[in-house]
């Protein structure tokens, strides 16, 4: 099956359904592929049904009585029987369904599947039943039934702990967002420095590109400013109201007030759960479980501190929400009114580099690491890659490391392969090596890893002085921007 040629990358997500898709073994088979809204699943799907021949349904938010006249109306088109089908329950939706593989695999597509087992809760327990390992309808079919969703915390429970369709499926796909090198690409931008910034407020969602901006990018580094306020901060858009929308799609979302309260929190700093409590003035007890919704839809990201076992810091996952809370949130009654987004944008340049570009920064600088430095550059594989906060006993100080590079541990400590600092804004220097070089000697005192390979790491986004450059050595290593985007 030939992926189509206009569908950017996912190479990786093509060759997984190709592989389940065409699957010559008897007995029909259940998929699950899942992933945020904005990603392009829907375009894999229904693409891999038309090089497949296959048959897809794409589910409404209905009552069960309407989506089963959908459904029926969906299939009658599909198949042109003698007679329409009226189907009265799900269990001879899926019959019929498995019956579309009697002679050969073919790929059959239910697209939002929360939204049908919203409406009738027994649906994964039909499609259990249905599957059943010997039952005549699924030994005689080789049905590849593809279940979709883009709510993460419903699709990750129908497969875990007692949920009917545990052990049923045989593919489990997640689709993620571009990462940063691949957005660049999809986003046409050479300029690595541009390319950055642009992914620090849309990150990798491709239908950001295509249908929300409508193919508006940044004519060069000194467009940025302009672009910003005709796309992202124009009433005008759709990608002014999409972090709000995000929000109110994802169905355990109750109290959004409160949801937002606390990305709003994490968007002004306050990373820990303590400092998030404090900057609702509760008490942290009181939103662990909002943390815990936000960490199952995907918009927040438990990091483990790397150094203090239990202690863990959060960040926002969706580049596009936390430009939101740090930049418009705030201000929204001035953004709201047309014309007023250039003057908003002028005001905000500082808080969006310490706020957004920096943590941003931060975080690409560990996926290079962890995804496409070059091996041989820390000497093996990193097992993890994160942060955390160096205690210095003697001194009585602690030191904040953006960078923490774990190797795989033999039987012994485990390997603290390299530690690094990252600046967006800064030249780096000398002293940022020192500095380095010292917390690199607290750690080995410390006695948890083994630092005798530690090499040190310095990220900027603004470059190296002459000193630092000069130090550069099989120890130290610095990475610029043309380095982080390769």
């Amino acid at each position: 099956m030939r992926k189509p040629v206009d569908m950017f990358d996912r190479d990786y997500e093509w060759s997984a359904l190709e592989r389940f898709v065409g699957d010559e073994q008897p007995g029909a088979t259940l998929g699950v592929v899942s992933g945020r809204r904005r990603q392009g699943k829907t375009f894999l799907l229904e693409a891999i049904c038309e090089a497949a021949g296959g048959f897809y349904f794409g589910a409404t938010e209905a009552a069960d009585p309407e989506s089963l006249r959908r459904v029926s109306a969906a299939l009658t088109d599909h198949l042109r029987p003698a007679s329409p089908f009226h189907f009265h329950g799900w269990a001879e939706v899926i019959d019929t369904l498995l019956s579309l593989g009697a002679d050969r695999p073919v790929p059959v597509v239910i697209d939002e599947f929360p939204y049908l087992a919203k409406a009738n809760p027994e649906l994964p327990s039909i499609i259990q039943e249905a599957l059943r390992p010997l039952r005549e309808q699924r030994t005689a079919s080789r049905t590849r039934l593809l279940l979709c969703g883009s709510a993460l915390s419903f699709m990750g429970r129908i497969l875990s702990g007692s949920a009917p369709l545990r052990g049923r499926a045989g593919l489990e796909l997640l689709v993620r967002p571009l990462d940063y090198r691949l957005a660049a690409e999809f986003w046409g931008i050479t300029d690595p420095h541009l390319a950055l910034r642009v992914n620090a407020i849309v990150g990798g969602t491709p239908a950001y590109r295509r249908e929300f901006a409508r193919g508006d990018t940044p004519d060069g580094p000194g467009d940025f400013d302009d672009w910003v306020v005709r796309t992202v901060m124009n009433p005008e858009t759709p990608l002014f109201r999409e972090p709000r929308y995000l929000l109110a799609e994802e169905p355990e979302l109750r109290d959004t007030a409160l949801y937002l309260s606390v990305l709003g929190a994490v968007a002004d700093g306050n990373a820990t759960r303590g400092g998030i409590a404090g900057y609702l003035e509760r008490k942290a007890p009181d939103i662990a479980h909002p943390i815990t919704v936000l960490e199952d839809v995907g918009l927040l990201h438990r990091d483990a501190d790397v150094f203090r076992d239990n202690r863990s810091t959060y960040r926002i996952a969706e580049p596009l929400i936390r430009f939101y809370h740090a930049i418009m949130r705030p201000v929204w009654d001035q953004l709201e009114r047309p014309g007023s987004a250039e003057r908003v944008w002028r005001a905000s340049r500082r808080r969006f580099a310490s706020n957004v570009l920096g943590p941003h920064f931060e975080q690409l600088c560990r996926e290079w690491v962890l995804h496409h430095a070059d091996p041989a550059l820390l000497e093996e594989l990193p097992a993890k890659v994160g942060h955390g906060v160096v205690h210095d006993t003697a001194t009585r100080t602690s030191h904040g490391i953006d960078v923490a590079v774990i190797g795989v541990a033999d039987g012994g400590k485990p390997p603290l392969l390299a530690i690094g600092e990252a600046k967006w804004n800064d030249t780096m220097g000398a002293g940022h090596l020192e500095r380095l070089g010292h917390i690199r000697d607290v750690i080995a005192r410390n006695g948890r890893y083994d630092t005798s390979r530690t090499k040190l790491l310095c990220f900027s986004g603004a470059g190296f002085n002459r000193k630092a450059a000069a130090a550069e050595s099989d120890q130290v290593v610095l990475v610029d921007l043309p380095m982080l985007y390769g």
